[in-house]
């Protein structure tokens, strides 16, 4: 979907999820849609590439960009120039290419052309904040390209899918409804009804997640198309909502209910990690291991730990096993499985934060969490062999 334009001398051959090969160290975000050109709210998406030192301590990249309009003539009200610079913190050396995607909001509709410079602060005293730095891995280049709506380029950067996390996430709840009418037939529970309870359920636990996520992430942009969301406010909304639906309901015992919907639940996170990890959310921390993936939180493309896969990985083993103990135990149906898993997935879950790139917001929250879960799992497995 995204275009580039650029003009400047061939860099190294760009990482697999960014799917473009960069022809210049600059990149222009253009979506080649016409239709939205007479917008009157425009931004630029720059991405400068550069590759990262091999040896050293973590270090600090910033780059320069100055950009005009390319025909000020037609220019109606708005910006038709800029001059801004970007930083990258603590980027790890040896670990190869790096993208750092920029975005320049309230422009003036219409076609840019942008430099970007590789820059260092100048001594005290100099005549400019700013000299240039001149490296083989940091080099100046040029690109055009057009402004397009902020809603995309807020959205957009290398190695990130527009539209592959809602997909993936609906992939994951379509994917736990159909499991959970298997089971429910299989308990004699009726699915229909359990179909419909759950679908709402779902419905209310994405609103949910959304919500809590933006409650949670403060630093993250308060709207509605930012990726992400935060599991914990799906689950307890939507357990919640089968609980008391389970109470309306007398057909359906609250145990049994909740039994059939454990593997679901598991599997559709499982496939919703894979969309954190295309999207550009829950990135883990940067890394030179050769177990990295390189992936973007929407801004930095770099070389990280994939914790969205490892999670997803839990996921889908705990969500085989719930699925076994479902059809195997003659315990199942006391919902004392879907209490077990769950517990074991927020166990492995906090084990796995310090992994990921954003800080824990609470100092004990982390500890408490994990002894509340290890002590429920411990006496939900007790009970069920």
């Amino acid at each position: 979907m995204a275009a580039t334009v650029a003009v400047a001398e061939p860099s190294a051959v760009a990482p697999r999820l960014a799917r473009h090969t960069p022809h210049s160290p600059v990149v222009i975000t253009d979506l080649n849609c016409s239709a939205l050109d007479d917008a009157d709210q425009q931004s630029l998406g720059v991405t400068y590439w550069f590759d990262a030192e091999p040896t050293g301590d973590p270090y600090t990249m910033t780059v320069h960009l100055s950009g005009r309009l390319k025909v000020e003539a037609q220019a109606r009200e708005g910006r038709t120039a800029f001059a801004v610079t970007s930083t990258v913190e603590n980027v790890v050396p040896g670990s190869g290419r790096v993208a750092v995607t920029t975005r320049i909001p309230h422009l003036t509709p219409g076609e840019w052309e942008v430099t970007a410079t590789p820059v260092k602060r100048a001594r005290a005293r100099a005549a400019a904040p700013w000299v240039e730095v001149r490296s083989p891995r940091t080099l100046r280049g040029t690109a055009s390209g057009r402004t397009a709506l902020p809603a995309f380029v807020n959205n957009l950067a290398p190695g990130v899918f527009l539209g592959a996390w809602p997909a993936l996430v609906s992939t994951g709840v379509v994917l736990a409804l159909v499991i959970q009418m298997l089971l429910a037939r299989q308990l004699d529970l009726p699915a229909v009804r359990v179909f419909l309870l759950t679908a709402v359920a779902s419905l209310l636990g994405l609103f949910a997640a959304k919500g809590y996520f933006l409650l949670t992430h403060p630093h993250e942009r308060r709207t509605v198309l930012t990726p992400g969301m935060s599991v914990q406010g799906f689950v307890i909304v939507t357990i919640g909502t089968l609980s008391m639906g389970s109470l309306v309901l007398a057909e359906l015992p609250l145990g049994a209910l909740l039994d059939v919907t454990a593997p679901g639940l598991l599997f559709a996170m499982a496939v919703g990690r894979l969309g954190c990890l295309l999207g550009g959310c829950c990135v883990g921390r940067p890394t030179t291991s050769r177990w990295g993936i390189w992936s973007s939180d929407r801004r930095v493309g770099i070389r990280r730990i994939p914790v969205q896969l490892l999670e997803s990985a839990l996921s889908a083993v705990l969500g085989t096993l719930a699925l076994l103990v479902v059809l195997q135990l003659p315990t199942s149906g006391d919902g004392l499985v879907l209490v077990a898993t769950v517990a074991a997935y927020v166990l492995g879950r906090q084990l796995l934060f310090p992994l990921r790139s954003i800080p824990r917001a609470t100092v004990h929250g982390r500890t408490i969490t994990l002894l509340v879960a290890a002590v429920v799992l411990g006496v939900t497995l007790w009970a069920l062999l």
